[in-house]
This record gives structure tokens, C-alpha cells and sequence, in this order.
């Protein structure tokens, strides 16, 4: 890996903690409930299949910069780990809530991926 390409990654990832660090400020104190976590997941589901399949994305922005995105600021943006400790808090306080949120994140966050993916392989209307 390049020097020059570290760095990028390095600059995405800044980026995306920033964002999901605001996003846990908008949503604030939900009485225990992650809507944050649930917020950025959702939104990276369907970013990163948008950007990694998009032909314009492709074509018009340098390998790096791609990868800045996708790696660097979709991965510092969403996080697993995040989702399996909130699950398991919410397990302890109530196995619904935590199935409920499992199954939110899964099914829309696949939704979601499918719709970024679709839209991002469509016909262009210009071309």
C-alpha cells in the first residue's frame, strides 16, 4: 500500500468518525434505544454498494479517493461492533427490543443495500 493512499484512508476515516460522532449528537439521549448506530448502518448500507457500483463514481473519481470513501469514511462511519454491544444491552433489558433491533438493521439495511446497488447500476439517462 502507498504512502499516498494511507493517508487517504486515513483522511476518509476522520471524516466518518466526525459524521457518526455528530449523528450520536443529533439523536442525543433515546433512552437507551441506538438509533445512531442504527442510523449510520443503514446509511453506509446503502452508500457503500451506491459508490462501489456506480458507473459515473467509477469513471470520475481517482482509485484513491474511491477508496477513501469506501474504506475510510463508510468503514470509520458504520461499525459492527457498536451494533453487537448495543444488542446485547438491549438483550438484558428486553430480548424483543433486541430482535427488533437485529431484525431492523438486517432487513433494512439489506433493503437498502439493494437499492443503493440498484440505483447505482441503472441506465444513465445522459450516456
Amino acid at each position: 500500500m502507498s504512502v499516498k493512499l494511507f493517508l487517504f484512508v486515513g483522511a476518509g476515516g476522520m471524516l466518518g468518525t466526525g459524521g457518526r460522532y455528530c449523528i450520536s449528537l443529533l439523536f442525543g439521549d433515546t433512552d437507551g434505544y441506538p438509533f445512531a448506530t442504527l442510523t449510520v448502518n443503514l446509511i453506509g448500507c446503502f452508500l457503500l454498494p451506491f459508490l462501489l457500483n456506480h458507473p459515473n463514481v467509477k469513471q470520475k473519481l481517482a482509485p484513491e479517493l474511491l477508496t477513501a470513501l469506501t474504506v475510510g469514511l463508510i468503514g470509520s462511519f458504520t461499525t459492527f461492533s457498536t451494533l453487537a454491544v448495543e444488542t446485547a444491552r438491549l438483550w438484558n433489558e428486553s430480548v424483543t427490543m433486541a430482535i427488533g433491533y437485529i431484525m431492523i438493521s438486517f432487513l433494512i439495511g439489506l433493503a437498502l443495500c439493494f437499492l443503493g446497488y440498484r440505483i447505482s447500476t441503472r441506465k444513465q439517462v445522459n450516456e
